[in-house]
């Protein structure tokens, strides 16, 4: 890629200077306290943060939450991200009450040089994920107005064309943050030429949601591995019934394609599920053969021989012979993992991939919350990606419009 980088910007100086960073802050808060349960991407985003005060940048960040509908809403509001921002920077972050109002104007021109703001939520204003160019641009102008400089370090919002990610970009001089750079980095090595044997586990709920990537990757990999609640509608397409489980009854014919398809043995499916009489944390439960779902049962969560299964098959190659994996790429859980009963096979399968001496990359999202909610080592993986959905997309191979903007 030809972007220049936070090191660029860090090396024309900076001391002074307004630098816009768009961050992607979005993590999970509790519904009944709005407590923050995962504050990895805040984490994510320190380094950057880190060299801009440290070298004298009057520093305003900018992110989205949830998905407000344009208009303010108090429980997708970021003050209690600046709050925590500012814990782990070490420094005060002052909260602008909103994203390009008077407080906004007046919280940034107060800014000393070192200092940080955060603006409130983006997506309180409905310019930002507009789909009108002058409805977005004149957004983008009014942020743009806070920065001498703009710093993208937000992959997790670069699969979309929001006035922050895509338009601001073109109206100031831009850079890609660390993080960012590291993200394209290592998803390079997944579409590129990746060391062999080659290994993608796939869970979540729809098919729909990644049928994308399947058909992209499918003929680059040397096994699928596919659980989650997208599994039961391959189940189907293989002529099992599958009770009351999450099935896409329109996708069940692609299943049935990808499967004749591909080389017989390269996708791996469950041979026993967990079901439940209801979708709840203390519903009865028991493990079942993934042939000989009840009728009135919902699985929820794959068996332990399925685990054992897939955890083999990062060992062996599609035809049994001995082939340890030297790439993995797991993205979406392989269970209601927020439940415990129905954890189990999320917490096998990513131990497993955890053990093994790999390159290992977890594509974001549920994935990433699923390895921090069990406690899990993050150091035991070679990357965890802030991004769901962006690094699905890329693995596609399709143009990022905030990447592409950095490019322009």
């Amino acid at each position: 890629m030809s972007i220049r980088t936070l090191d660029d910007l860090l090396a024309e100086g900076v001391a002074g200077r307004r630098v816009l960073v768009r961050a992607d802050l979005n993590v999970p808060l509790d519904k009944q306290t709005g407590d923050i349960t995962d504050d990895g991407r805040i984490r994510a985003v320190l380094p950057t943060l880190t060299a801009l005060v440290e070298a004298g940048a009057k520093v305003v960040v900018c992110s989205h939450l949830g998905r407000p509908k344009g208009s303010p809403d108090p429980q997708f509001s970021l003050r209690p991200v600046a709050g925590r921002l500012g814990e782990l920077l070490g420094v005060e972050v002052r909260f602008a009450e909103d994203t390009v109002g008077d407080s906004a104007r007046s919280t940034v021109e107060g800014l000393a040089d070192g200092q940080v703001a955060l603006l409130e939520n983006l997506r309180f204003n409905a310019g930002e994920t507009s789909k009108d160019d002058a409805e977005r641009g004149d957004f983008a102008d009014q942020l743009a107005a806070f920065g001498d400089a703009y710093v993208d370090d937000a992959f997790g919002a670069v699969h979309r064309k929001h006035a922050s990610v895509y338009d601001v970009a073109a109206r100031l001089p831009h850079f890609a943050g660390g993080l960012l750079l590291r993200e394209v980095e290592v998803l390079s090595k997944l579409t590129g030429d990746p060391e062999r044997p080659y290994v993608v586990v796939l869970g979540g709920s729809k098919v729909s949601d990644k049928l994308a990537v399947i058909e992209a990757l499918l003929p680059k990999v040397d096994r699928l591995l596919i659980g989650g609640g997208m599994c039961f509608t391959f189940l189907k397409a293989q002529g099992h019934e599958v009770g009351s489980s999450l099935l896409e009854e329109d996708m069940v014919e692609t299943c049935r394609n990808l499967l004749e398809r591909s080389e017989k043995g390269k996708i791996l499916l469950p041979v026993d599920v967990v079901v439940a009489d209801a979708f709840a944390p203390d519903s009865p439960h028991d493990v079942v053969p993934a042939d000989g779902i009840p009728s009135k049962r919902v699985g929820l969560d794959i068996g332990p021989e399925t685990v054992a299964g897939f955890a083999a098959a990062l060992k062996t190659s599609a035809c049994g012979d001995p082939a340890n994996a030297r790439t993995i790429f797991w993205n979406g859980p392989m269970g209601v993992f927020e439940m415990a009963a129905f954890a189990n096979g999320t917490r096998g399968v990513a131990e497993a991939i955890a053990e093994h001496d790999a390159f290992s990359v977890v594509g974001g999202g549920d994935s990433a919350a699923a390895v921090r909610v069990l406690g899990l080592d993050e150091k035991s993986f070679s990357h965890i990606s802030t991004g769901g959905g962006a690094s699905l997309e890329y693995l596609e191979g399709k143009t990022l419009p905030g990447i592409a903007a950095l490019e322009n």
